[in-house]
């Protein structure tokens, strides 16, 4: 199993179980980004990683398109399921994460693209009617 296929399992088994095998995976001075952080580290890595467990208890993604590329990067779609806190409603975010890997198959940058605005915050009662409104506005002709 190539490095890409092995990343891809373990995200669709990733819980607040099994943070420790990240290591396995990310170098040591892997470098994330996503749309509420950046931070270098497995450490790091994982300590945003425990927040959004304990945050979403049950958070469950799921690779749904994998595009290995020339070199040593890739560029996964995933979705995230889980309940909403506020609203308990059962919620999917879409996103895409480009990686790129050392030679000895580890990531070395992990990049998450995914709308806040659209997958999460418009998903919120009150923000959901505030950013309809903004977004009215937005398109409004001049």
């Amino acid at each position: 199993m190539n490095a890409l296929d092995a990343l891809c399992d373990y995200f669709e088994r990733l819980d607040a179980g099994n943070l420790a095998e990240l290591d396995a995976h990310y170098a040591r001075d892997a470098w994330f980004k996503d749309p509420f952080h950046e931070v270098s580290g497995v450490e790091a890595i994982r300590t945003i990683l425990k927040h959004t467990f304990a945050k979403l208890p049950g958070a469950r993604f799921r690779v749904t398109r994998r595009f290995p590329g020339a070199s040593q990067d890739a560029v996964i779609l995933w979705e995230m399921d889980f309940v909403m806190p506020v609203t308990r409603q059962p919620t999917t975010i879409r996103g895409a994460t480009h990686l790129e890997f050392d030679v000895g198959g580890r990531v070395t940058r992990h990049r998450d693209y995914w709308d806040a605005a659209e997958e999460l915050y418009a998903r919120l009662p009150v923000l959901k009617w505030l950013m309809r409104g903004l977004a009215r506005q937005a398109a409004a002709p001049l």
